[in-house]
């Protein structure tokens, strides 16, 4: 359950074989044991795929979320010395993985990719409500939530607060805590070529 040992990313499509080469690159470089990755735009990602770009050791150890068209879609997979999975799950907006720890105590990974409409926003909360009523003990959310829960969490002034306020509610509800950011202040950007793009910081890790 070791956040440094898990990459998180919204890679904006996997159908390119120069960004599937890309996480490969960083697979390998980091050592990373699970990879979660959001906004795959695949139906499907076949065997082969991750073969090419997770390597051998990832091999037959992983689960899928497809896309709606070419819209969302999640990967989880982890390298084969973690051992058996205990069970998973998928849902809407999310994907869950249960592991087992070195001590033997099991522990829920969820990762998320969440809808831009409010109210599917609304649903997507009630979504991992009910994915912590099944999964129980030890559980890190980690993703693209698409909900911020602070002002300092984006660059202006637009800002839903009532959904904020829904998305704070949620985190406190499920007593969970997030890890910080470290590096960088923002980890999303409406355009790299506006005089002036909307930023955002949204949670990365969340953990009980």
């Amino acid at each position: 359950m070791n956040p440094s040992h898990i990459l998180i990313w919204n890679v904006r499509g996997l159908n390119s074989v120069a960004r599937r080469n890309v996480v490969r690159s960083l697979v390998v470089s980091t050592k990373i044991d699970i990879v979660c990755l959001q906004e795959t735009k695949m139906v499907a990602i076949s065997r082969e795929i991750i073969l090419s770009m997770l390597g051998s050791d990832f091999d037959n150890n992983y689960i899928c979320l497809p896309s709606v068209g070419a819209s969302g879609g999640i990967l989880i997979a982890w390298r084969s010395r973690l051992g058996a999975i205990q069970a998973s799950r998928k849902d809407n907006h999310s994907a869950s993985v249960q592991f087992c720890s070195a001590s033997g105590s099991p522990w829920w990974l969820t990762c998320v990719y969440g809808p831009q409409d409010n109210q599917e926003k609304l649903q997507f909360l009630q979504e991992l409500r009910d994915i912590r009523v099944q999964c129980t003990g030890a559980w890190l959310v980690a993703g693209d939530f698409n909900l911020i829960y602070r002002d300092e969490d984006k660059n202006n002034g637009n800002l839903n607060r009532a959904m904020m306020g829904r998305f704070r509610r949620w985190i406190n509800d499920m007593a969970l805590t997030e890890l910080p950011l470290h590096g960088r202040k923002y980890t999303w950007s409406s355009s790299s070529s506006s005089a002036s793009p909307t930023r955002e910081t949204r949670p990365g890790f969340l953990y009980r």
